[in-house]
C-alpha cells in the first residue's frame, strides 16, 4: 500500500511512495505524532537526480527489515531539498558541524523540539568498507534515546546553538573597497588547472560566477593570462562529455579532471549560469564557438526542459534504466548502424568513440582534439567536415531519443527559473534571437500569474497544477533580478514594475536590520530551529549576493536609493567573508564590482524610425559591458518607476543616447554615427577572434 506520500507533488517524494518506511512529509502531522509516541524524527533528505539517494532507497528503505526497525522505532520524515532548501540548509549545517562533510541523502535524527543530536549521509545497509551499517545506526540512536535522553538532548541543544550561529554571519559595514577583488585575482589562478581548465582537482565543477567574475578583472585591465583562464576552461569543458555533444547543454559536474566523464543528471541552474557564461564569454572575445554552445545550451532547454505553460522544469536524471550515464553513451556498432560505414568512421575518430570505449567499455562523446585538427589530419576541408559531423549528430540525436530516457523532475522552481530567464533575456539580445525572448517571457508571465499566493506573495514551487511552500530570498531575488534584464532585453516597462513589487517584499520581509544583508526565509515563514543566511555561493549564486546584484540594477534604473543603501549595506556586511573565501563568494563579488563601477545608466530615447535604434541597440548587446543599466523608451511610458530616469529626455527626429552617473546626465550623442562613436569610446567592441 503507498504510504503518505503519495498525496504529495514531489517526483522525489512520489519515488518514496511505495517504500515501506511509514513516510510522512514535513509538517505538524509528523512533529505531533512525534511527541504523542514519545519517538525522535528520523529525517531524511534529498532530490530527485540525486544517484545515492537512489541507492540508498533500493538498499534500505525498500527493505521489509529496516523499513520496520525504522517504523518501530522513529517517525520517518522526507522531505526534498529543492522543495524545503530552508531545511536543507539548516540540517546540512548540522550534519556538516558533526561529520565534517555533508552532501544527499542526508539523513538527520531529531528531538521532539526539531533539534539535531545525530546525522550523516549515506549509510550502506549493513556495514562495509569501515563504514557503519544504517541498521546499526538504527540500533544505536533508537538505545541512546531510550537509556541516555538527557544526553541526547544536551547534545541537541549545543548543536542547535552551533547551527544558529553559523547561520548569522554578518557584521556591521566598514565601508567598500577592491580589497576583496584582488584576493580573489590572486586565489583563482593557485587553485587553476592549467592543463584541462577549470579550478582544483576532481571532482571538478565549472565555476560559472568565478569564470564570470574573471571576465570582469579582464576587462577593467586586459591581461591575457586572466582571459585565458577563462577561454581555456569554457574550450575544455565544451569539448568534453560534461558538455552533451548531440542533444546540448551540461551535465552537474565531471568526475574526473579533464571534464570526460560527467555525473550525468542535468541541472536547469547549471545550464542557465553556463549559458550566461559563454554569452558573455562571447561578447568578450567575439569567438562564434562560445555564441554557439550557448544556443545549443537554450535550445536543449526549449526543447526538453520547458512545458507548455511556459515554465522551465528541473532536472533530468543521471540514470535510466537503472544504470547510470546508458542514455548518452555509445558503441562504434551502434554509430555504424545509424550513420554507415564511411560517416561512422569519421565520427567515431573525432568524437573518441573506440572498442575498447572510455566509460565502463561504452564511449562518452567529446573532442579530444578541435573539427579545426581533425580536418587537418584527415585531409579533409574544415567547413565540409563540419557539415557532415552536424548531420551525423542529427541522425544519432533523432536515434538516442529513442532510448528509455531518464526521469524528468518537472517541478518548476522560481529561483531556478529565475536563473533561466535572465539567461534567456540575454541571448536575446546578445544572439539577436527572439525565440528566446519570447520563452523568457513566457516563464515569467507564468510564474507571476501562477506561482503567487492570493495576496500576491510569491511561492516557490508549482507542479501539476499546485503552487506551493512561500517563497524564499532567492525566489524573489533571482526572478527580480531576471525582470531587470527582460526589460533591458524587451524594453516592456511591467517588468521593471514586477521587479519593484518583488523588491519591496524582500525589503520588508527578509531584511536583517541588525547584521546587515537578507534572511532566507521571510519574517512571517514557518518558525525553524534557527533563521539562516545564504551568504556563500553554493552550485547557485547565494541569495545574499543575488539581492545585491538585483537591488543596484533596479536601483540605478529606478533611482531606488532604499536599493542602493541595502545592497550597500548588504556587499559591506560581508566584505570580510569575500576577502577570506572569493572562492565561496563569486556572485557576491560580481555585485560589488558593479557598485564601485564606473556603472553608468544608459538612456536611450529612440526616434520615430526605430530601424536606427535597433541598430544602436544589437550594438550594445553584443559588447560585454557587464556594469551598466540600459533603459530605451520612444516617448511617454507607463512605467512610474522609471520616471525619474527619463526625467527630460524627449524623442526628436534622431535617436539620442544620455550617458548618466547618478543621474547626472552628459549631453547626448544624437544620431546613430555619434550614439556609436560614443560606444567606442565607451565600451570599444571585441577584437578580432583569435
Amino acid at each position: 500500500m503507498p504510504n503518505r506520500l503519495a498525496n504529495e507533488t514531489s517526483p522525489y517524494l512520489l519515488q518514496h511512495a511505495d517504500n515501506p518506511v511509514d513516510w510522512y512529509a514535513w509538517g505538524p502531522e509528523a512533529i505531533e505524532q512525534a511527541r504523542a509516541q514519545d519517538k525522535p524524527i528520523f529525517l531524511s533528505i534529498g532530490y530527485s537526480a540525486c544517484h545515492w539517494c537512489h541507492v540508498m532507497e533500493h538498499e534500505s528503505f525498500e527493505d521489509p527489515s529496516i523499513a520496520g526497525k525504522l517504523n518501530e522505532a522513529f517517525v520517518n520524515v522526507k522531505v526534498d531539498r529543492e522543495e524545503r532548501p530552508d531545511l536543507d540548509q539548516i540540517y546540512m549545517n548540522a550534519v556538516q558541524l558533526m561529520t565534517g562533510r555533508g552532501g544527499w541523502p542526508m539523513s538527520v535524527f531529531l528531538t521532539h523540539d526539531l533539534q539535531p543530536f545525530y546525522g550523516g549521509t549515506y549509510w550502506p545497509p549493513t556495514g562495509r568498507m569501515g563504514m557503519p551499517g544504517f541498521d546499526q545506526v538504527i540500533s544505536a540512536v533508537s538505545e541512546a534515546w531510550q537509556n541516555r535522553r538527557e544526553q541526547v538532548f544536551e547534545q541537541a541543544r549545543e548543536l542547535t546553538e552551533h547551527v544558529r550561529q553559523s547561520g548569522s554571519l554578518g557584521s556591521a559595514g566598514k565601508g567598500l573597497s577592491s580589497e576583496p577583488l584582488q584576493a580573489a585575482l590572486a586565489m583563482l589562478p593557485r587553485t587553476f588547472d592549467h592543463q584541462n581548465g577549470g579550478f582544483g582537482s576532481a571532482p571538478k565543477f565549472p565555476h560559472p560566477m568565478d569564470l564570470r567574475l574573471l571576465l570582469r578583472h579582464w576587462r577593467r585591465g586586459p591581461r591575457d593570462e586572466v582571459l585565458h583562464m577563462v577561454t581555456l576552461t569554457l574550450d575544455k569543458m565544451a569539448r568534453g562529455g560534461i558538455y552533451d555533444q548531440l542533444g546540448g547543454g551540461f551535465h552537474r559536474y565531471s568526475v574526473d579532471a579533464r571534464w570526460l566523464v560527467p555525473h550525468f543528471e542535468k541541472m536547469l541552474y547549471d545550464n542557465a549560469l553556463l549559458a550566461g557564461c559563454y554569452l558573455e564569454a562571447f561578447q568578450a572575445t567575439g569567438r562564434e564557438a562560445y555564441a554557439q554552445v550557448a544556443r545549443e545550451t537554450l535550445d536543449y532547454v526549449l526543447r526538453e526542459m520547458t512545458g507548455p505553460q511556459g515554465g522551465f522544469y528541473s532536472t533530468l536524471d543521471a540514470d535510466s534504466e537503472g544504470e547510470e550515464g546508458k542514455f548518452y553513451v555509445w558503441t562504434p556498432g551502434e554509430v555504424d548502424k545509424v550513420l554507415g560505414s564511411q560517416a561512422a568512421k569519421t565520427f567515431c575518430y573525432v568524437y573518441d568513440v573506440t572498442e575498447e570505449g572510455n566509460f565502463e567499455g561504452r564511449n562518452i562523446l567529446n573532442l579530444p582534439k578541435t573539427i579545426e585538427e581533425c580536418a587537418r589530419i584527415l585531409s579533409r576541408d574544415p567547413i565540409e567536415l563540419a557539415q557532415e559531423l552536424a548531420e551525423s549528430r542529427a541522425k544519432l540525436l533523432s536515434v538516442r531519443n529513442k532510448r528509455v530516457w531518464p526521469d524528468l523532475d518537472d517541478k518548476v522552481l522560481v529561483s531556478w527559473n529565475g536563473l533561466m530567464i535572465d539567461s534567456m533575456a540575454q541571448a536575446a539580445g546578445v544572439l539577436g534571437e527572439p525565440r528566446y525572448l519570447a520563452a523568457a517571457e513566457a516563464a515569467a508571465d507564468f510564474i507571476l500569474a501562477h506561482i503567487r499566493r492570493d495576496d500576491g506573495r510569491l511561492l516557490h514551487a508549482w507542479r501539476s497544477g499546485r503552487a506551493r511552500f512561500d517563497a524564499y530570498l532567492d525566489d524573489y531575488v533571482c526572478l527580480a533580478n531576471a525582470l531587470v534584464t527582460l526589460y533591458e532585453a524587451s524594453f516592456n516597462e511591467r517588468w521593471i514594475d514586477a521587479a519593484v513589487g518583488l523588491a519591496d517584499v524582500v525589503l520588508a520581509q527578509f531584511a536583517d536590520e541588525e547584521g546587515g544583508g537578507f534572511f532566507y526565509t521571510a519574517a512571517d515563514h514557518e518558525v525553524l530551529i534557527a533563521r539562516q543566511k545564504d551568504v556563500q555561493d553554493s552550485s547557485v549564486p547565494s541569495g545574499n549576493a543575488m539581492a545585491a546584484t538585483a537591488l543596484l540594477r533596479l536601483g540605478k534604473l529606478c533611482g531606488r536609493s532604499d536599493y542602493l543603501h541595502a545592497a550597500q549595506a548588504t556587499l559591506e556586511s560581508f566584505m570580510e567573508l569575500m576577502g577570506r573565501h572569493p572562492t565561496a563568494t563569486g556572485q557576491m563579488l560580481i555585485a560589488l564590482d558593479f557598485h564601485l563601477g564606473p556603472t553608468p545608466e544608459l538612456v536611450l530615447v529612440q526616434a520615430a524610425d526605430r530601424t536606427e535604434t535597433s541598430q544602436i541597440l544589437s550594438e550594445l548587446h553584443r559588447r560585454f559591458w557587464p556594469n551598466k543599466v540600459l533603459a530605451c523608451r520612444p516617448g511617454r511610458g507607463e512605467s512610474r518607476g522609471l520616471e525619474s530616469l527619463f526625467a527630460g529626455k524627449e524623442a526628436g527626429s534622431e535617436p539620442a543616447l544620455y550617458v548618466c552617473h547618478d543621474f547626472a546626465c552628459q549631453q547626448p550623442a544624437i544620431g546613430t554615427a555619434a550614439i556609436l562613436a560614443a560606444l567606442d569610446e565607451l565600451s570599444p567592441p571585441p577584437a578580432a577572434p583569435r
